[in-house]
């Protein structure tokens, strides 16, 4: 007798401990990993007190893991047996059987493992699938109405924002499921003889024929649930014909009927799959001619019909026929992005004279911003810093404060500690994790005044009680009773701290420097961090970590504790997972201790006839990576701004409020975590409230959308001949980079007091011309939108247009180049576009900043323009002298005189000028000795003499004016040369100003 051979290689005993042992260490170590990930994260979510957080996503990941894991094993690996069972007891023989024979001899002592282990990996990665979908389904569990019904089918769109998406993936699982099953137990039938390629007599068995046959009719039954859902999908697809998102003409009267009668044929085809299969033939001709059926009708009725619709009906009146269905994207769009209650209103600016209120204007002028955010951070830096590890990081942030009885906005920023700007000898374990481990101060400026030559006059934050500096306020006047900063925008997910001190009388932490030049150490006493000294949790932290300094430093003892996520961002996203969080946190005083402030939203990718977009792309802008976090490629087509959240910059608490308490999404999510896990809207505090201010990233989306969406007729909409544009950056328009909104505590037209107000002006499509401002605002603690719409053909110039209009002009070029030379540069704060009187006021900051290493930006000038941005322009010391300018224009122009073309040049010996004499000649030659000095001094790199030498060019300049006036009483008021800082604008705190920089 011959004995076969084994068609596969037996494994020595050896090999087979081997590879079990190297199983059973990478499984070790993997379940380690996990096992320490969850013990960590639940102390973390114990120390913030959110563990429901964390055991509500965890169950719901397991029990989904665990149900549709199971579910899919059963489901493939019952298959698998029933085929078996179904085999032939007896085969023909045949080439094909003997060749299978030796696959059988392998399969058949161990079949019941290959299946189980067939079954579990299939129910691993299902399982490991299910688990990512916690999301959809506590949304599908806990979700209600929206109160709103779509206009197609009257059905809630909450059952399209909370049902559809979970109904969606169950029936992908069992499409999944049926052919895995189908391919599965198609196979073990072929190789145990239930199905045959060659031989006489029947391909398939009859047991063979009707499990398989099953199988199909199954998948066709579900093709049907698929048809009816798809219905109700299609109010989510995009237009191609009206270029807007939801069902069109052809898709209601074409591809939605289609889809029924499909639905229809397929609960059809899936009887007479069964019936003739098993019952009446017995064969496949007949389920095979079905499936056929089938398929031809979902590419006549399903495809061909709505595109023959589409091509020949739509098509050559789209506009008309698409009407109803534009109506409905317009409604939806604006309804989903709350753009419902946008306020409108015409604005004529028909006024390009500066009128003589202008001088005298308590609600605007005042409250003119002059300090850019971006610009003025390195002057922070530089002047703030102390110490070089600190940074006020590359944009400071736009509050407002009552101060003296008077609000206004200020320019904050925190000054924290940058773990990569620590020295080599700094940047050691102890050092990093030990001693420098917070930052220290609230560092505020009002945003419409500057001193000492163009720097901020800083009111807080300082290191000590009281401030000697002659640039500095004296006292604090926005206090903060805790201003040491442990959780702040400049941490990293390595940037951990290890606090708390074995005695208590001998302090380790870096706390701030001195003003007698030595420095203060601390110990941290807030309740914020995890306790970490018992060896059990340092052992796990230094698995965590990877760090074996957690079980061998000194540094940590039976008091430690361990600060991680310490980014504000990073908190409030693992505290509430199912917030998009504002990429622009900021800070702000409340309660005597720095709280920073984090925009939620609640959004869902399902609302019906909605617009859908990005929001990394729509919020993406000038800022975007420059202080400003960038949001993650999210498709979207609803959004709120649900909640308010703050994290405590000293001991991390965090605290989640309801702020839009109409917001079905977020009801949805607090149900799911037990219903407490938002604080109500009344429970924010009234001094919080002070400070909640209209979120960027929000506004950025709600501004794109009007651009087209402020147009509610859809005939105009298809069009699309009043589309607007948001401009590029107005001093780089070829960057390509959007112009940023900027914050403004002021009053436009209509408002009835100065609001705390994100603001942004747009330009028609295709043109740089000025067509509306967008502001956001609270008022009553509601969000509004309020858009001033200018008329069409307008004269009035947009930011682009404006920024080259006034640094073109021939006379401020000439300025402008005195402030540069090769040894500085000029740089344009933020482009202000402010309607006043009937008319546009732009304001335009312009710093200096030198090329030496380590200076930083100096306000110089400020460019200001009325009208339709090039006929009234003027360069000016400060605000009070441009208005000033700018008024006396007005006045000249309403006597009959040319308006002027920009300030007056310096005077200059041509040959065509008469020649100067007398007082006249001797005020010229003093502007001659101070532009000298002023560009030795830019050579120099010295601050202190820059300083003294443009505050030297604006005497010997008011000089030379004085005497030109006094030689030609009837000559125009010249406009204003460079100088040294603007004085502050009126109604600001005058401060004591020195003349050095």
């Amino acid at each position: 007798m011959v004995m076969r051979s084994s068609p596969l290689p037996r494994m020595s005993r050896r090999g087979r401990v081997t590879i079990g042992v190297l199983i059973g260490v990478f499984v070790l170590f993997t379940l380690l990993g996990w096992g320490v990930q969850a013990w960590t994260d639940w102390l973390w979510f114990d120390e913030v007190r959110y563990t429901q957080v964390f055991t509500g996503v965890l169950t719901t990941r397991v029990l989904l893991f665990l149900v549709v894991g199971l579910a899919m094993a059963v489901i493939v690996g019952g298959n698998l047996w029933l085929a078996h069972r179904l085999r032939p007891r007896l085969r023909p023989h045949s080439l094909e059987q003997a060749t299978l024979e030796r696959y059988r001899m392998v399969l058949g002592p161990r079949l019941g493992l290959w299946i189980s282990l067939a079954a579990v990996v299939v129910g691993l990665f299902a399982g490991l699938s299910a688990q990512s979908r916690w999301n959809q389904w506590l949304l599908f569990r806990n979700g209600g109405d929206f109160g709103v019904k779509d206009p197609e089918f009257g059905i809630d769109i909450g059952f399209y924002v909370f049902q559809l998406p979970f109904w969606r993936y169950l029936l992908g699982i069992g499409f999944t499921a049926v052919v895995l099953a189908l391919l599965g137990a198609l196979a073990v039938h072929y190789i145990f003889g239930g199905v045959r390629l060659q031989g006489v007599g029947d391909r398939m068995t009859n047991a063979a024929r009707a499990h398989l046959s099953t199988l199909v009719a199954v998948f066709v039954l579900l093709k049907a649930v698929a048809y009816v859902l798809d219905r109700r999908s299609m109010l989510l697809d995009y237009n191609e014909g009206a270029k807007l998102y939801g069902a069109g003409y052809a898709d209601i009267n074409a591809l939605l009927p289609a889809k029924e009668i499909l639905a229809y044929i397929s609960v059809v085809v899936a009887i007479a799959i069964i019936v003739f299969s098993n019952a009446v033939m017995r064969n496949l001709v007949w389920p095979g001619i079905s499936l056929a059926l089938l398929g031809v009708s979902a590419v006549a009725i399903g495809g061909i019909y709505p595109w023959a619709v589409q091509t020949f009906e739509v098509k050559p009146s789209a506009k008309d026929k698409e009407a109803p269905y534009i109506e409905r994207a317009i409604g939806a769009t604006r309804s989903a992005f709350g753009l419902a209650d946008t306020k409108t209103s015409p604005y004529a600016a028909s006024n390009l004279v500066p009128p003589g209120s202008l001088a005298t204007d308590t609600s605007v002028v005042p409250n003119v911003r002059l300090l850019d955010p971006q610009l003025v951070s390195e002057t922070y830096t530089q002047l703030q810093q102390v110490r070089g590890f600190y940074d006020f990081g590359p944009k400071l942030d736009i509050d407002r404060y009552a101060v003296s009885g008077k609000t206004s906005d200020f320019v904050v920023g925190v000054r924290e500690v940058n773990y990569n700007e620590l020295t080599d000898q700094q940047n050691t374990w102890i050092n990093r994790h030990t001693v420098y481990t917070h930052g220290y101060g609230l560092v505020a400026a009002p945003a419409n005044q500057v001193v000492c030559g163009g720097q901020p006059y800083f009111v807080s934050g300082f290191l000590g009680e009281k401030t000697q500096e002659a640039c500095s306020s004296q006292v604090e006047q926005i206090p903060a009773s805790q201003p040491r900063i442990y959780y702040g925008e400049r941490m990293g997910p390595d940037d951990y701290a290890i606090v708390g001190q074995a005695n208590p009388e001998r302090n380790a932490e870096f706390d701030r420097p001195t003003q007698t030049g030595g420095e203060q150490y601390y110990t941290y006493t807030g309740e914020g961090g995890v306790e970490i000294g018992s060896f059990t949790r340092r052992l796990l932290y230094a698995i965590k970590q990877q760090e074996s300094n957690f079980l061998l430093s000194e540094a940590v003892n039976d008091n430690s504790k361990l600060l991680y996520v310490r980014n504000p961002r990073d908190r409030v996203e693992k505290v509430a997972p199912f917030l998009t969080v504002d990429g622009d946190p900021y800070p702000a005083v409340v309660g005597g201790r720095v709280q920073w402030i984090v925009d939620g939203y609640t959004t869902a990718a399902t609302y019906p006839y909605a617009e859908r977009v990005n929001l990394q792309a729509e919020t993406t802008d000038e800022l975007t990576g420059r202080g400003t976090f960038q949001l993650a490629r999210e498709n979207v087509n609803y959004i709120r701004n649900s909640v308010k959240a703050t994290v405590d910059a000293y001991d991390g608490t965090v605290r989640l409020y309801e702020f839009d308490q109409t917001d079905p999404v977020l009801k949805a999510w607090n149900k799911a975590f037990g219903g407490d896990l938002v604080l109500p809207n009344d429970k924010i505090p009234a001094e919080l409230r002070e400070h909640l201010r209209y979120p960027a990233d929000l506004f950025k989306v709600q501004r794109n959308l009007l651009t087209k969406f402020h147009v509610t007729a859809p005939g105009d909409f298809y069009s699309a001949q009043d589309f607007w544009q948001v401009p590029n950056v107005p001093d780089n328009p070829d960057g390509g980079q959007k112009q940023p909104p900027f914050y403004l505590w002021t009053q436009f037209p209509g408002q009835d007091a100065p609001r705390f107000q994100l603001t942004s002006a747009v330009t028609p499509n295709g043109r740089q011309n000025l067509a509306a401002l967008i502001s956001g605002s609270y008022v009553d603690g509601k969000p509004q939108l309020e858009v001033l719409e200018l008329p069409d053909q307008t004269r009035i110039s947009g930011p682009v247009q404006v920024h080259q209009q006034m640094t073109n002009n021939a006379n401020i070029r000439q300025q402008l180049n005195l402030l540069s030379s090769n040894q500085a540069q000029v740089q344009y704060g933020n482009l202000l576009s402010l309607p006043f009187g009937n008319g546009m006021l732009y304001v335009e900051p312009v710093y200096v900043k030198s090329n030496q290493q380590d200076a930083y930006p100096l306000l110089q000038k400020v460019l200001l323009s009325y009208g339709d941005g090039g006929s009234y322009v003027v360069l000016a010391n400060n605000i009070t002298d441009g208005i000033k300018q700018l008024v006396e224009q007005g006045k000249e122009a309403a006597q009959g005189a040319t308006p002027p073309s920009g300030g007056t040049p310096p005077p200059s010996g041509g040959t065509n000028a008469p020649p100067l004499t007398g007082e006249l000649a001797e005020a010229a030659g003093k502007v001659q000795t101070a532009i000298a000095e002023v560009k030795a001094a830019q050579t120099s790199g010295d601050f202190e003499r820059y300083g003294r030498a443009l505050k030297a060019l604006d005497d010997a300049m008011t000089a030379f004016q004085r005497a030109q006036q006094a030689a030609t009483p009837a000559s125009p008021t010249p406009g204003a040369t460079p100088s040294g800082s603007p004085a502050p604008s009126s109604g600001s705190p005058a401060p004591s100003p020195s003349a050095g920089g």
